[in-house]
């Protein structure tokens, strides 16, 4: 074990407001002689990624469609490995047997008319006319089912667009319903329905979202064309991913799998996608009300709510089957500290082709796996072990990412300090969600790569765009903070099981931002595709490897690993603010609601042409005790300055690496104490209290999500009981971020 005297002047990051290069002497978490070091060893590192290979990994990795249980994902799976192992890597794979289910009847009919069902080959693109590999479209996970019903549309299937059909006096109890794809999670929608009573979901892509109402069609243009399918999963994403016959569990071979009939996180109603082509015909069979002019989309006819007058026909049958998903794992052992894990992953299986999702992210990562085994050939050697991850099942629904993590639980739970995510990327902006310890991090990163189109540095791009078109709160912080804000993480990818399971400080970040994009999750996301509408000359593909191989640099090569609580507890105030204000919204909600039931407005402002039905009253919430969660944020605040000032006295000292990996050791744990084994109200699985996908958002992020989840659902009894649990989550934080600081000034005095 190499001894090390470090001058601990760099572990505390200088604020600017401006956009800087790093300087040596103020890298978060290093001293100023190891700092330069580093930054020698990420000039080299930043001068590798090739836009050219990239390129031709997509071409090869793409070729042929690639989904789950295919001949070429297994193939993909394979190269990728002779590529890791190529670099200088340990390699293998792993494989798990997950439930996968295809289709083998699809039906959707309406008197005479019958759903084509089919993207059509397209000349230009060679890749489109792989008719007997691609997969048909249609969500995976949906039951079984032949229903006969009317048909009735419910806009992008939300909570309030249930609310509004409840205005018009619509019920959709024994109803098909139709629904446009956006504003949630696609599963969200066949959820919603069924908890009101339908009996089966059609979701179809509108032209307001990705078709010609942005851009020209494909092949013309990068949009949605009018045959064009989103296909995608509906398993039940915020009660549990992964296999949904082993949750909690790997899903190996000799594994206990749940009856299919008790796998809750399965659809309850069939659902299918549909094309806005075959979506026409249904949509113009409506009767009834006019729809609300927020729900009409950009479809030459006029938008009804329904029901219709001839019955729709829906017929689904699928194989279930289980098929094989191969992880591609690749570790560089660590020299001085190797029982500290940097995890860093991005999928390679696609719906069909996948150039976009996921193949732009798969090469970017391939890249950096290829520069820092380059870097290792030429004699350095991390100090901490890397592991790079080449996910398999991630479409549907972060199949491969959830056995591993689920399988090796323990061990992550013991010794990993970072999961690092990527998954498709374009042109534009930087996009950066994660656990909010690491946003100094990802921001320093920032302002140290240049932005391709202006060779400003990536984090100044962002600031400008904040600035210009981000809400007001981003617009006041981007010209204030010395840091920008990074999002919450959610759900969709495969982040998931290591944050919301696991409680591992994770980051998901991506370009994005300048390229319209109407394929997703059709046969034309391809090679064809993404050569002429994205990133075509794999330039930001560059820039991403070069942002995710610094982080992961960063927090491999770092003296003290570069967590910042005090970020963290100001973001937890933003969160504990948040969900004050809204339950003060509800009460003003209540209370004008009221006043206008007893002054009759409703009846008195209808009109008998276009009836509505008055709303119910609601409950006036009650006065909640926010005081445990006020006392516990004091309690981090305290901490998180104390753990910051331990940090700068500790400049000049003398330290030992010794001492550091033990502190660096308990420092990975920091993050864990802010779960629960109880985990979320509904759903055990979510363990994190700060972060997770929303119960009826699916994707989207709920912070705060025991407490604001019971708030909007008027659950307040279960919101106080949520308040204090949450309070005694971030109390674990602030005494063990107050234990590390002692840790440090001890190792500081010897």
């Amino acid at each position: 074990m190499r001894l090390a005297a470090l001058s601990l002047s760099a572990l505390c990051m200088v604020p600017v407001v401006s956009a800087q290069q790093p300087v040596a002497s103020t890298l978060l978490g290093f001293s100023a002689g190891n700092a330069k070091n580093e930054l020698d060893l990420e000039k080299r590192f930043l001068a590798i990624p090739d836009p050219e290979r990239m390129r031709v990994s997509m071409q090869l990795l793409s070729a042929r469609p690639h989904h789950v249980g295919s001949p070429y994902d297994k193939q993909n799976a394979e190269w990728i490995l002779a590529q890791y192992k190529q670099w200088g890597w340990d390699a293998h794979i792993e494989t798990f047997q997950v439930l996968f289910p295809t289709p083998k009847t699809r039906v959707v009919e309406m008197g005479a008319f019958r759903a084509k069902l089919q993207e059509p080959a397209v000349a230009s693109d060679p890749t489109s006319n792989q008719r007997d590999e691609q997969l048909p479209s249609y969500n995976a996970y949906s039951p079984d089912g032949d229903v006969t019903a009317p048909l009735i549309y419910v806009n992008y299937g939300l909570a309030e667009d249930y609310e509004q059909l409840a205005r018009y006096g619509i019920s959709v109890k024994g109803a098909i319903v139709i629904a446009r794809y956006g504003h949630s999670w696609r599963g969200i929608k066949p959820k919603l329905a069924a908890e009101h009573g339908a009996i089966g979901c059609i979701i179809y892509s509108d032209p307001a979202d990705d078709g010609y109402t942005y851009d020209d069609v494909f092949p013309k243009g990068p949009m949605r064309p009018s045959e064009g399918v989103q296909r995608g999963s509906v398993l039940d994403a915020p009660l549990y991913p992964g296999d949904p016959l082993t949750p909690g569990i790997g899903a190996t071979a000799d594994a206990k799998r749940l009856k299919r009939e008790d796998a809750q996180s399965l659809a309850k109603i069939p659902v299918l996608p549909i094309s806005y082509g075959d979506a026409q015909p249904l949509l113009a069979a409506l009767q009834g009300p006019v729809a609300p002019e927020n729900w009409r989309g950009a479809l030459p006819l006029t938008y009804r709510i329904g029901p219709t007058a001839e019955k729709v026909h829906l017929e689904l049958a699928f194989n279930w089957d289980l098929k094989p998903v191969y992880d591609v794992i690749a570790t560089m052992r660590g020299s001085e500290e190797p029982d500290v894990w940097i995890l860093r992953a991005n999928h390679h299986d696609g719906w069909v082709n996948g150039a976009d999702d996921p193949i732009s992210g798969q090469v970017a990562l391939l890249e950096e796996a290829r520069a820092i085994g380059q870097l290792a050939a030429s004699g350095w050697k991390p100090k901490r072990t890397i592991i790079y991850c080449s996910w398999d099942g991630e479409e549907p629904m972060l199949l491969g990412s959830t056995e591993w993590a689920e399988q090796h639980a323990e061990e992550l739970r013991e010794h990993a300090a970072v999961y690092i995510n990527s998954d498709g990327n374009e042109r534009g902006y930087l996009s950066a969600q994660g656990s909010h310890s690491l946003e100094p991090l990802v921001n320093e990163v920032a302002r140290g790569i240049a932005d391709p189109e202006t060779k400003a540095s990536v984090w100044q791009r962002l600031q400008a765009y904040e600035l210009l078109h981000g809400t007001a709160d981003e617009r006041k912080d981007a010209a204030s903070r010395s840091d920008l804000r990074i999002g919450a993480l959610g759900s969709g990818s495969d982040f998931a099981a290591f944050l919301d399971h696991l409680g591992i400080a994770s980051l998901d970040l991506g370009y994005s931002g300048e390229d319209d994009e109407g394929v997703y999750h059709s046969i034309y996301d391809d090679f064809y595709w993404y050569t002429h509408f994205a990133d075509t000359t794999f330039v930001y593909g560059r820039a991403l490897a070069q942002t995710n191989g610094t982080l992961v640099l960063r927090m491999a090569e770092s003296d003290l690993l570069p967590y910042d609580f005090a970020a963290l507890a100001d973001t937890l105030h933003v969160y504990a603010t948040e969900v004050k204000a809204l339950l003060e919204t509800l009460r003003t909600e209540a209370k004008e609601r009221q006043a206008a039931l007893s002054l009759n407005a409703y009846v008195l402002t209808n009109d008998p042409k276009h009836p509505m039905v008055a709303p119910p009253s609601l409950e006036t919430p009650p006065f909640l005790n926010f005081a445990p969660l006020d006392n516990a944020l004091a309690s981090l605040d305290k901490a998180s300055g104390d753990y910051a000032k331990a940090r700068s006295d500790a400049s000049g000292k003398a330290l030992f690496s010794a001492s550091l990996k033990a502190l660096n050791a308990q420092l990975t744990q920091a993050e864990r104490q802010l779960t629960s084994p109880q985990g979320l109200p509904r759903r055990p699985w979510m363990e994190h209290l700060i972060y997770a996908p929303g119960w009826y958002t699916g994707y989207g992020a709920k912070t705060l999500p025991g407490i604001r989840e019971a708030i909007e659902e008027r659950r307040y009894a279960d919101a106080d009981a949520q308040i204090v649990l949450v309070a005694q989550a971030i109390e674990n934080e602030a005494r063990f971020v107050e234990l590390l600081t002692g840790e440090l000034k001890a190792v500081a005095r010897q």
